[in-house]
């Protein structure tokens, strides 16, 4: 419990951004995108451990890589984004695999936010900060593009340009979410509170507020009950997450 200052700010920061993403990857129906990019930071983890670099920039590095590829393959053939991550994420989970060293594997996959640096904490936390700000300066726009590319060109919004920056952003996220989570539960970091918030909300500003609402109460108590118990948070976080989305379901019902 000595080191829960930086995790809890690591956690509202990092949770916060996924958050948000979520709501727009759930509006563009690419749920499982997440879970999938997170897989496709593996290589890059396993690069920056050989070159003895800082994991999240090898992680950025090869996302970042992996959108372009994607963004290009996605307005240059008839597949669908979800079919090409699919391939980018089975190829990088494979390469991701071979190169990490076994020890360094389960930390990869599940996270460790127990060794903290006040200097990841400030990385995180200005990454987090540029992804929220960007995102709601282009949402109403984004959210127009996702329910509609028809009519969001009509009104002179360029698709393209705009779905390449959510992209980019999406990659950002999951890079940010690697040491806290991992890169096995990073897509439930994102989806599960969008998708309990879009059960609770009326409204687009509703469906953003209580995703961020519900993925920082989610990253507080899943720090707290991992530093009480000494389990791994990522875990911890993903099951307070499932309890608020059980308890949102029955929300909806009764409103109903």
């Amino acid at each position: 419990m000595d080191n829960i200052l930086p995790q809890l700010l690591v956690g509202i920061s990092i949770s916060a951004a996924a958050s948000l993403l979520g709501v727009f990857a759930i509006l563009k129906r690419m749920s499982l995108v997440g879970d999938a990019l997170s897989h496709v930071a593996l290589p890059g983890l396993a690069l920056a451990l050989f070159f003895k670099i800082n994991p999240f920039i090898g992680a950025v590095a090869f996302l970042f890589i992996a959108v372009i590829g994607i963004w290009l393959l996605e307005y240059n053939s008839k597949l669908a984004v979800e079919t090409i991550v699919g391939v980018f994420f089975t190829a990088s989970l494979a390469l991701g695999a071979i190169l990490i060293p076994q020890l360094e594997l389960l930390e990869a996959l599940l996270g460790d936010i127990s060794k903290l640096s006040w200097t990841d904490v400030a990385v995180s936390m200005f990454f987090s900060i540029i992804l929220i700000v960007v995102l709601a300066a282009i949402h109403k726009k984004l959210a127009l593009h996702m329910v509609s590319q028809e009519m969001a060109h009509s009104i002179g919004i360029k698709s393209k340009q705009l779905e390449f920056v959510y992209l980019m952003l999406f990659a950002l996220g999951v890079a940010l979410g690697i040491k806290f989570i991992g890169a096995l539960l990073m897509g439930a970091l994102i989806i599960i509170p969008a998708a309990a918030a879009k059960n609770v909300s009326r409204s687009l500003s509703g469906f953003m507020l209580s995703s961020v609402f519900f993925g920082v109460i989610s990253a507080v108590l899943g720090v707290y009950i991992s530093g009480y118990y000494s389990y791994p948070p990522g875990p911890i976080f993903i099951l307070v997450g499932t309890v608020i989305f059980v308890l949102s379901l029955f929300f909806r019902a009764f409103k109903k």
